[in-house]
Protein backbone atom coordinates (compact mmCIF):
# COMPACT_ATOMS: atom_id res chain seq x y z
CA UNK A 1 0.00 0.00 0.00
CA UNK A 2 1.56 3.50 -0.62
CA UNK A 3 2.61 5.32 2.25
CA UNK A 4 0.50 8.49 1.16
CA UNK A 5 -2.80 7.26 0.26
CA UNK A 6 -5.26 9.72 -1.18
CA UNK A 7 -8.26 9.77 1.68
CA UNK A 8 -10.92 7.98 0.44
CA UNK A 9 -14.68 9.32 0.82
CA UNK A 10 -16.90 6.84 2.31
CA UNK A 11 -20.40 7.66 2.10
CA UNK A 12 -22.62 6.25 5.12
CA UNK A 13 -26.34 6.62 6.25
CA UNK A 14 -27.33 9.08 9.28
CA UNK A 15 -29.57 5.83 10.39
CA UNK A 16 -28.70 4.76 14.58
CA UNK A 17 -27.19 1.20 12.71
CA UNK A 18 -24.25 3.30 10.78
CA UNK A 19 -23.54 5.78 13.04
CA UNK A 20 -23.17 3.04 15.81
CA UNK A 21 -20.93 1.40 13.38
CA UNK A 22 -19.02 3.92 11.78
CA UNK A 23 -18.91 6.70 14.54
CA UNK A 24 -15.56 6.01 16.31
CA UNK A 25 -14.12 6.38 12.68
CA UNK A 26 -15.99 8.88 11.67
CA UNK A 27 -14.79 11.23 14.70
CA UNK A 28 -10.82 9.60 15.03
CA UNK A 29 -11.13 7.58 18.03
CA UNK A 30 -9.75 4.61 16.01
CA UNK A 31 -7.69 4.65 12.49
CA UNK A 32 -5.97 2.39 10.01
CA UNK A 33 -2.70 3.66 8.56
CA UNK A 34 -2.21 4.18 5.83
CA UNK A 35 -5.84 4.24 5.30
CA UNK A 36 -7.69 7.47 5.22
CA UNK A 37 -11.35 8.61 5.27
CA UNK A 38 -13.35 11.79 4.67
CA UNK A 39 -17.08 10.79 5.64
CA UNK A 40 -20.24 11.88 4.07
CA UNK A 41 -23.80 11.37 5.46
CA UNK A 42 -26.83 11.13 3.38
CA UNK A 43 -30.12 8.59 2.93
CA UNK A 44 -30.03 5.01 1.37
CA UNK A 45 -31.57 6.32 -1.93
CA UNK A 46 -29.26 9.27 -2.01
CA UNK A 47 -26.27 7.28 -1.43
CA UNK A 48 -27.62 4.25 -4.04
CA UNK A 49 -27.39 7.12 -6.56
CA UNK A 50 -23.98 8.74 -5.91
CA UNK A 51 -22.76 5.24 -6.37
CA UNK A 52 -24.88 4.99 -9.63
CA UNK A 53 -22.74 7.73 -10.58
CA UNK A 54 -19.57 6.42 -9.15
CA UNK A 55 -18.67 8.97 -6.98
CA UNK A 56 -18.02 7.65 -3.34
CA UNK A 57 -14.94 5.34 -3.21
CA UNK A 58 -16.18 3.28 -0.21
CA UNK A 59 -20.41 3.24 0.37
CA UNK A 60 -23.22 1.99 1.83
CA UNK A 61 -25.52 0.84 -0.64
CA UNK A 62 -28.78 -0.76 -0.41
CA UNK A 63 -27.88 -4.85 -1.82
CA UNK A 64 -30.21 -4.38 -4.70
CA UNK A 65 -27.89 -1.99 -6.24
CA UNK A 66 -24.45 -4.81 -6.13
CA UNK A 67 -25.97 -6.34 -9.79
CA UNK A 68 -26.34 -2.60 -11.29
CA UNK A 69 -22.70 -1.44 -9.73
CA UNK A 70 -20.83 -4.56 -9.92
CA UNK A 71 -18.22 -3.81 -12.65
CA UNK A 72 -17.13 -0.87 -10.71
CA UNK A 73 -17.83 -1.81 -7.03
CA UNK A 74 -17.61 -4.94 -4.79
CA UNK A 75 -19.14 -6.03 -1.32
CA UNK A 76 -17.63 -6.21 1.90
CA UNK A 77 -17.99 -8.64 4.41
CA UNK A 78 -18.61 -6.77 7.57
CA UNK A 79 -20.15 -3.32 8.12
CA UNK A 80 -23.62 -4.34 6.20
CA UNK A 81 -27.21 -4.32 7.76
CA UNK A 82 -27.95 -8.51 7.36
CA UNK A 83 -30.46 -10.47 9.87
CA UNK A 84 -33.53 -11.75 11.03
CA UNK A 85 -36.94 -10.09 11.71
CA UNK A 86 -35.23 -6.69 10.02
CA UNK A 87 -37.48 -6.86 7.31
CA UNK A 88 -38.98 -3.87 5.87
CA UNK A 89 -43.23 -3.57 6.25
CA UNK A 90 -45.66 -3.31 3.97
CA UNK A 91 -48.53 -1.03 6.07
CA UNK A 92 -52.04 0.42 4.37
CA UNK A 93 -54.66 2.82 5.80
CA UNK A 94 -57.45 -0.02 5.52
CA UNK A 95 -56.87 -3.40 6.43
CA UNK A 96 -55.52 -4.82 3.55
CA UNK A 97 -54.58 -8.76 2.89
CA UNK A 98 -51.18 -8.99 1.03
CA UNK A 99 -53.81 -10.59 -2.54
CA UNK A 100 -54.92 -7.04 -1.99
CA UNK A 101 -51.71 -5.42 -3.62
CA UNK A 102 -52.49 -6.47 -6.64
CA UNK A 103 -53.79 -2.93 -7.76
CA UNK A 104 -53.31 -0.44 -5.01
CA UNK A 105 -50.43 2.39 -5.48
CA UNK A 106 -47.40 1.69 -2.87
CA UNK A 107 -45.37 4.17 -1.59
CA UNK A 108 -41.53 2.97 -1.33
CA UNK A 109 -38.41 4.61 -0.46
CA UNK A 110 -37.03 4.85 -3.63
CA UNK A 111 -37.00 2.11 -6.73
CA UNK A 112 -32.88 1.18 -6.06
CA UNK A 113 -33.95 0.39 -2.61
CA UNK A 114 -33.77 -3.70 -1.51
CA UNK A 115 -37.60 -3.02 0.10
CA UNK A 116 -38.79 -2.02 -3.78
CA UNK A 117 -37.10 -5.46 -4.83
CA UNK A 118 -38.35 -6.93 -2.14
CA UNK A 119 -41.85 -5.95 -2.80
CA UNK A 120 -41.12 -7.20 -6.67
CA UNK A 121 -39.96 -10.26 -5.34
CA UNK A 122 -43.07 -11.34 -3.77
CA UNK A 123 -45.00 -11.33 -6.86
CA UNK A 124 -48.20 -9.64 -5.17
CA UNK A 125 -48.19 -6.03 -6.87
CA UNK A 126 -48.97 -4.81 -10.37
CA UNK A 127 -50.12 -1.40 -9.46
CA UNK A 128 -47.86 1.77 -9.09
CA UNK A 129 -44.69 2.66 -7.04
CA UNK A 130 -44.74 5.49 -5.41
CA UNK A 131 -41.13 7.27 -4.46
CA UNK A 132 -40.99 8.66 -1.56
CA UNK A 133 -37.97 9.57 0.99
CA UNK A 134 -38.73 7.12 3.68
CA UNK A 135 -39.42 9.08 6.76
CA UNK A 136 -42.15 10.76 4.71
CA UNK A 137 -44.14 7.42 4.31
CA UNK A 138 -46.23 6.93 6.86
CA UNK A 139 -47.69 10.77 6.41
CA UNK A 140 -47.94 9.82 2.17
CA UNK A 141 -49.94 6.59 3.15
CA UNK A 142 -51.63 8.50 5.97
CA UNK A 143 -52.84 11.50 3.40
CA UNK A 144 -53.86 8.78 0.79
CA UNK A 145 -50.62 9.69 -1.31
CA UNK A 146 -50.82 5.83 -1.75
CA UNK A 147 -52.61 3.35 -0.64
CA UNK A 148 -50.14 1.63 1.01
CA UNK A 149 -46.23 2.06 1.80
CA UNK A 150 -43.16 -0.48 2.73
CA UNK A 151 -41.89 0.88 5.58
CA UNK A 152 -38.08 0.59 6.33
CA UNK A 153 -35.75 1.81 9.44
CA UNK A 154 -36.99 3.43 12.87
CA UNK A 155 -40.75 3.59 11.25
CA UNK A 156 -41.46 -0.30 10.83
CA UNK A 157 -41.65 0.23 15.00
CA UNK A 158 -43.68 3.07 15.23
CA UNK A 159 -46.52 2.50 12.28
CA UNK A 160 -49.20 1.29 14.69
CA UNK A 161 -49.06 4.46 17.00
CA UNK A 162 -50.16 6.65 13.78
CA UNK A 163 -53.02 4.48 13.25
CA UNK A 164 -51.89 2.30 9.89
CA UNK A 165 -51.96 -1.45 9.54
CA UNK A 166 -49.51 -3.96 9.12
CA UNK A 167 -50.24 -5.95 5.28
CA UNK A 168 -47.36 -7.99 5.35
CA UNK A 169 -44.00 -8.52 6.37
CA UNK A 170 -41.52 -8.58 3.54
CA UNK A 171 -38.12 -9.82 6.05
CA UNK A 172 -40.72 -12.99 7.17
CA UNK A 173 -41.28 -13.73 3.66
CA UNK A 174 -37.71 -13.29 2.85
CA UNK A 175 -36.79 -15.92 5.20
CA UNK A 176 -40.01 -18.06 5.00
CA UNK A 177 -39.26 -18.36 1.10
CA UNK A 178 -35.30 -18.86 1.10
CA UNK A 179 -34.37 -20.04 4.77
CA UNK A 180 -31.76 -17.49 5.26
CA UNK A 181 -31.32 -13.65 7.16
CA UNK A 182 -32.79 -11.19 4.64
CA UNK A 183 -29.44 -8.64 4.09
CA UNK A 184 -30.76 -5.00 3.52
CA UNK A 185 -27.33 -3.18 2.94
CA UNK A 186 -24.07 -3.41 2.15
CA UNK A 187 -21.04 -1.70 2.27
CA UNK A 188 -19.21 -1.28 -1.65
CA UNK A 189 -15.68 -0.41 -2.43
CA UNK A 190 -14.17 0.55 -6.02
CA UNK A 191 -12.92 -2.54 -7.03
CA UNK A 192 -10.24 -0.33 -8.50
CA UNK A 193 -8.68 -0.11 -4.86
CA UNK A 194 -7.71 -3.66 -4.72
CA UNK A 195 -8.37 -6.58 -2.23
CA UNK A 196 -5.59 -5.60 -0.32
CA UNK A 197 -7.48 -1.87 0.24
CA UNK A 198 -10.90 -4.03 0.94
CA UNK A 199 -9.51 -5.53 3.87
CA UNK A 200 -7.84 -2.63 5.08
CA UNK A 201 -11.58 -1.13 5.10
CA UNK A 202 -13.18 -4.11 6.77
CA UNK A 203 -10.62 -3.58 9.49
CA UNK A 204 -11.18 0.18 10.03
CA UNK A 205 -14.77 -1.10 10.25
CA UNK A 206 -14.10 -4.08 12.60
CA UNK A 207 -12.23 -1.63 15.40
CA UNK A 208 -14.73 1.41 14.92
CA UNK A 209 -17.85 -1.38 16.00
CA UNK A 210 -15.51 -3.03 18.92
CA UNK A 211 -14.99 0.50 19.69
CA UNK A 212 -18.37 1.28 20.31
CA UNK A 213 -19.16 -1.55 21.46
CA UNK A 214 -16.53 -0.82 24.52
CA UNK A 215 -17.14 2.63 24.90
CA UNK A 216 -21.02 3.08 23.50
CA UNK A 217 -21.08 6.68 25.26
CA UNK A 218 -18.20 7.80 22.79
CA UNK A 219 -20.58 7.96 19.43
CA UNK A 220 -23.83 8.13 21.59
CA UNK A 221 -23.99 12.26 20.85
CA UNK A 222 -23.26 11.74 17.24
CA UNK A 223 -25.81 9.34 16.96
CA UNK A 224 -28.64 11.56 18.43
CA UNK A 225 -27.32 14.30 16.89
CA UNK A 226 -28.29 12.46 13.02
CA UNK A 227 -31.13 10.84 14.46
CA UNK A 228 -32.65 14.28 16.40
CA UNK A 229 -36.77 13.20 15.50
CA UNK A 230 -36.41 9.94 17.21
CA UNK A 231 -37.11 8.90 21.09
CA UNK A 232 -34.18 6.96 22.72
CA UNK A 233 -35.82 3.71 22.99
CA UNK A 234 -36.78 3.59 19.21
CA UNK A 235 -32.72 4.61 18.99
CA UNK A 236 -31.86 1.84 21.03
CA UNK A 237 -34.00 -0.66 19.08
CA UNK A 238 -32.81 0.44 16.35
CA UNK A 239 -29.47 -0.83 16.94
CA UNK A 240 -30.05 -3.79 18.92
CA UNK A 241 -32.28 -4.95 15.64
CA UNK A 242 -29.66 -3.77 12.59
CA UNK A 243 -26.21 -3.91 14.67
CA UNK A 244 -25.46 -7.74 14.81
CA UNK A 245 -23.12 -10.61 14.63
CA UNK A 246 -23.51 -10.30 10.40
CA UNK A 247 -22.48 -6.48 11.25
CA UNK A 248 -18.81 -7.92 12.55
CA UNK A 249 -18.87 -10.67 10.03
CA UNK A 250 -20.92 -12.24 6.65
CA UNK A 251 -19.77 -15.48 7.60
CA UNK A 252 -21.16 -18.84 4.98
CA UNK A 253 -24.95 -17.69 5.82
CA UNK A 254 -24.82 -14.27 5.69
CA UNK A 255 -22.82 -14.52 2.20
CA UNK A 256 -25.34 -16.76 1.37
CA UNK A 257 -28.09 -14.62 1.77
CA UNK A 258 -26.37 -11.35 -0.12
CA UNK A 259 -25.60 -14.09 -2.97
CA UNK A 260 -28.84 -15.39 -3.11
CA UNK A 261 -30.72 -11.62 -3.02
CA UNK A 262 -28.66 -10.94 -5.71
CA UNK A 263 -29.42 -13.73 -7.76
CA UNK A 264 -32.87 -13.57 -7.57
CA UNK A 265 -32.70 -9.30 -8.02
CA UNK A 266 -30.75 -10.34 -11.80
CA UNK A 267 -33.39 -12.72 -12.41
CA UNK A 268 -36.22 -10.39 -12.06
CA UNK A 269 -35.00 -7.57 -14.24
CA UNK A 270 -32.99 -9.63 -16.81
CA UNK A 271 -29.48 -9.11 -15.77
CA UNK A 272 -26.42 -10.80 -16.45
CA UNK A 273 -25.12 -13.10 -13.24
CA UNK A 274 -22.92 -11.15 -11.15
CA UNK A 275 -19.98 -13.89 -10.47
CA UNK A 276 -17.93 -11.85 -8.51
CA UNK A 277 -19.86 -10.46 -5.31
CA UNK A 278 -17.29 -9.49 -3.19
CA UNK A 279 -14.23 -7.74 -3.08
CA UNK A 280 -12.04 -10.72 -2.49
CA UNK A 281 -14.32 -13.47 -4.71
Amino acid sequence: LEPTMKALNFGISPCPNDTFIFGAWVQDLISVAPLEAGFFFADVDMLNRAVEARQPDICKVSVNMLPRISTEYAALRCGGAVGRGVGPVVVSRERLEPKDLDVVSVAVPGIRTTASLLLGLTGLHRGDLVEMEYNDIVDGVKWGEAEAGVLIHESRFTFEQEGLYKVMDLGEWWEQDTGLPLPLGAIVVRRGLGPDVGLLIEEGIRRSLRHARMHPESVRELIDEYAYEMEPDVIDRHIETFVNDFSWELGQEGENAVRELVRKACRLRGLKMVEQVFISD
